[in-house]
């Protein structure tokens, strides 16, 4: 059964089930089925026939989801674009993409009414397993965006080792929805719930943007499965009243897109006794993530910080240094190959070359992280170019990182690379505490020093400290470093 006839069997099978809730607005699987459908006639008769992606504009509404699968059925793939982006970005990326068409929430509603009556013998446009589905847009390093071609086979590689692997009970999960749909981690929540009957629970930014209304509505939310980043959920248990108590369905955590410290692993399995953490790693080019690992009382005792997982079936992670495979423990870069491998990035054969090749007739990645193995375990070591030098000495921006992070009494960490004169002068430490101190800013920065002492060489130990009750975050729910820089500045 293809991913598509997954999803479409549940207006069948529980025609009444709510597929998405969205603030007031809700969406059954019989109308996304219909609506879904008409979208996708619509887009057949006023679309001149091709293969060529359509841009969906919008936030959280149940009609992106319409959109998502109406464009598939019409056998086209689509993109996905919030309305947090600037107008500059998104023209950019419509202009890179050549997508003929962008579509907003009240075009899918009146394109879906128009054919909402004529699609009694409709058939989706059949696709093969390389046939593009989504296309992300992430950062370049040129300052362009770069999009993301994900196939039907990428994703239904995803789909099923996570059905798989987490067991979601048929037409019994609740599923939070964190990330916004332009961002890779939404397809973790999104896919995995329409697969398994599902019912994704979208948080909207104006819900986050307010912390009491997030947690009133977790409270009525019924969630099962939480996905998120771990800094959102760090952000939630700032909160003393989140706990089992407010969400009294949830059975797992689901984390990807940046690091899990060891400290919220804790705290979630404290609060949420009924609850599985789980740790996963991947790129957007390799379809959301490709490793996995329970976190339990065992795995918080013997790692600090804590590993990424073991590879998914039909992928492989190696360890390269120079090009040559690393030695067991050798820090080196991760490189991603497999079925879940995207095909490249769109209209950018050069780029494609540069990151993509084959080992052993499957498509592999360089994924520009660092990382190494041990125990069978991957462990994330931070980003290739987080890689800086200062004072002549090559640092790891990650390592620094993962040591703070494991210091007791700090919650999370990031550490920022200050520059004058385009030369790195100093490390500057941005900390949040697991709870408030005794002794002044000096004493705890003193502290923290020597203890990080311990672990790192002198030339690793940042100059600057600045405690904070929160970081700010990213529209994706990750540090912004760039905002945080700006405390500096």
């Amino acid at each position: 059964m293809t991913l598509l006839e997954q999803i479409d069997q549940w207006h069948q099978r529980a025609p009444q089930r709510l597929a998405h809730i969205s603030g007031a607005q809700t969406l059954t699987y019989a109308e996304l089925f219909q609506r879904s459908n008409a979208l996708a006639l619509a887009l057949r008769h006023k679309l001149t026939p091709s293969a060529e992606p359509v841009a969906v504009l919008g936030h959280k509404e149940s009609e992106m989801l319409v959109a998502f699968l109406g464009c598939v059925k019409a056998g086209r793939p689509y993109i996905p674009l919030d309305i947090s982006l600037p107008a500059g970005r998104v023209e950019t990326i419509l202009t890179a993409s050549g997508a003929p068409l962008l579509l907003t929430p009240a075009t899918v509603r009146a394109w879906s009414d128009e054919f909402l009556d004529q699609t009694a013998d409709f058939q989706p446009a059949p696709l093969t397993p390389d046939a593009p589905w989504y296309i992300i847009f992430t950062s370049g390093s040129t300052g362009a965006p770069k999009g993301v071609v994900i196939t039907r086979q990428n994703l239904e590689s995803f789909v099923g080792w996570s059905q798989a692997e987490q067991n979601f009970l048929p037409a019994g999960e609740v599923f939070l929805n964190q990330a916004p749909f332009s961002f890779d981690l939404s397809v973790m929540d999104l896919y995995s719930s329409l697969a398994s009957g599902g019912t994704l629970f979208s948080l909207t930014r104006e819900l986050i943007a307010e912390p009491k209304k997030i947690f009133a509505a977790l409270t009525e939310s019924r969630v099962s499965v939480w996905v998120s980043t771990p800094s959102f959920a760090q952000l939630c248990l700032a909160e003393p009243t989140f706990r089992q108590e407010m969400l009294p369905s949830a059975r797992k955590f689901w984390f990807c897109g940046e690091t899990l410290t060891p400290e919220v692993a804790a705290s979630l399995l404290k609060r949420f006794p009924a609850a599985e953490v789980w740790n996963t790693y991947g790129p957007t080019e390799a379809t959301v993530a490709t490793t996995s690992l329970r976190v339990d009382a065992d795995i918080l005792a013997a790692y600090a910080p804590l590993p990424v997982g073991r590879p998914k079936p039909n992928s492989r992670i190696l360890i390269l240094t120079n090009g040559l495979q690393a030695e067991a423990g050798q820090r080196g870069e991760i490189v991603i190959a497999g079925q879940n491998v995207s095909a490249g990035y769109l209209h950018q054969p050069e780029l494609s070359a540069r990151s993509f090749y084959q080992i052993d007739s499957a498509r592999a990645y360089r994924t520009g992280d660092m990382g190494h193995f041990q125990d069978g375990f991957l462990f994330f070591d931070g980003r290739m170019d987080f890689q800086i030098k200062l004072h002549g000495y090559r640092i790891e921006i990650g390592d620094i990182e993962a040591n703070l992070q494991a210091l007791t009494g700090v919650r999370d960490a990031v550490v920022l690379p200050i520059l004058k004169s385009n030369k790195v002068e100093y490390l500057a430490a941005f900390v949040i505490l697991q709870q408030a101190q005794s002794g002044s800013t000096f004493e705890i920065s003193r502290a923290l020093k020597r203890e990080l002492g311990a672990r790192l060489p002198d030339y690793m130990i940042p100059r600057k400290f600045v405690f904070l009750p929160d970081f700010p975050m990213t529209p994706n729910g990750k540090a912004d470093r760039r905002k945080l820089a700006e405390r500096l500045a």
